[in-house]
C-alpha cells in the first residue's frame, strides 16, 4: 500500500495553500473566486489530468508506444443541491503514428491503472 500526505492552511480570506514534500499549490478558497488559483473542482479535474499523464509515462515503455506528445482537456459539470460533480468528460490528444488499435490499448491501460480515474469511476451516484 502507498500512502500520501498533504496538508493545507488558510492564508487569508482570499486563498489557501496545500503542501506536500517540497511542493506548494495556491488554492482558490475566496468566496468571490480568484483567477490565479485552482478552485476545488478545478483541482479535482487537474488531479484526473495528472493521473492520465502520469499513467501514460508509466505504460508507454511497457507498451513500446511511440509518442511525440500527449495533452488532456477536461470538462466537469457540478450540480448545486447536493453539491457534487455529476459529470466529467475528457479528451486525450495523442501525437503519434501508432495505429488506432494501439491508441485504444493505451487508453485502456490509462483507465485500468489510473488511481484517480478508478477512484472517481467508483464513486457512488
Amino acid at each position: 500500500m502507498l500512502e500520501y500526505r498533504v496538508s493545507a492552511r488558510r492564508i487569508d480570506s482570499h486563498g489557501s495553500e496545500a503542501m506536500t514534500r517540497e511542493a506548494r499549490i495556491v488554492l482558490d478558497t475566496d468566496m468571490a473566486g480568484r483567477p490565479d488559483a485552482f478552485n476545488p473542482a478545478e483541482m479535482l479535474l487537474a488531479s484526473l489530468a495528472a493521473c492520465i499523464l502520469k499513467g501514460a509515462e508509466r505504460v508507454l515503455p511497457m507498451l513500446e508506444f511511440d509518442l511525440r506528445g500527449i495533452a488532456v482537456s477536461l470538462h466537469g459539470v457540478r450540480q448545486d443541491s447536493p453539491p457534487k460533480m455529476i459529470r466529467i468528460d475528457y479528451d486525450i490528444v495523442v501525437d503519434t503514428d501508432e495505429t488506432d488499435a494501439r491508441i485504444d490499448l493505451l487508453h485502456r491501460n490509462l483507465q485500468k491503472f489510473g488511481t484517480i480515474y478508478n477512484t472517481l469511476r467508483a464513486r457512488p451516484t
